[in-house]
């Protein structure tokens, strides 16, 4: 009886642990890049070899590297929910125009209310699409 009962233990056991495979997390490749650096989908702006970055780290707290301006910010994601807070933006004495990009990207970045992840490209929803591509060198 105590063999014919640890065999049944041992079915259940194993019936559950595959069941339970399921139930991980999405892959990292499917996941929100949390611990990654990303780079705007856009060509530099005239005079310039520079595009803004993103670099998130675990938590979701962010390094923002734009056309001119660099800063700080904070990603909350809840499924593909996204909230991105911006903190304060250090000014480097930018051209007009550059300050301007810098602050509507900001601005299209915190309205966005979704993001979508399909391979490498991050994408940001809202009033303007925004496309990153992950660093991968």
């Amino acid at each position: 009886m105590a063999a014919r009962f640890g065999f049944r233990f041992g079915v259940i056991a194993a019936a559950a642990a595959i069941g339970s495979v399921g139930a991980w997390p999405a892959s990292a490749q499917d996941g929100f890049p949390f611990g990654l650096e990303m780079t705007l989908d856009a060509p530099p702006q005239p005079g310039s070899k520079r595009v803004p970055s993103l670099d998130i780290g675990e938590s979701g707290e962010t390094r923002l590297e734009l056309w001119c301006k660099g800063g700080k910010g904070q990603f909350s994601v809840a499924g593909n929910t996204v909230i991105f807070a911006a903190g304060p933006l250090e000014d480097r004495s930018c051209p007009p125009e550059k300050a301007k990009a810098d602050d509507d990207l900001v601005a299209a970045l915190s309205a966005a209310g979704t993001w979508e992840r399909q391979g490498d490209e991050i994408s940001f929803d809202g009033p303007t699409r925004l496309r990153f591509h992950l660093n991968t060198n």
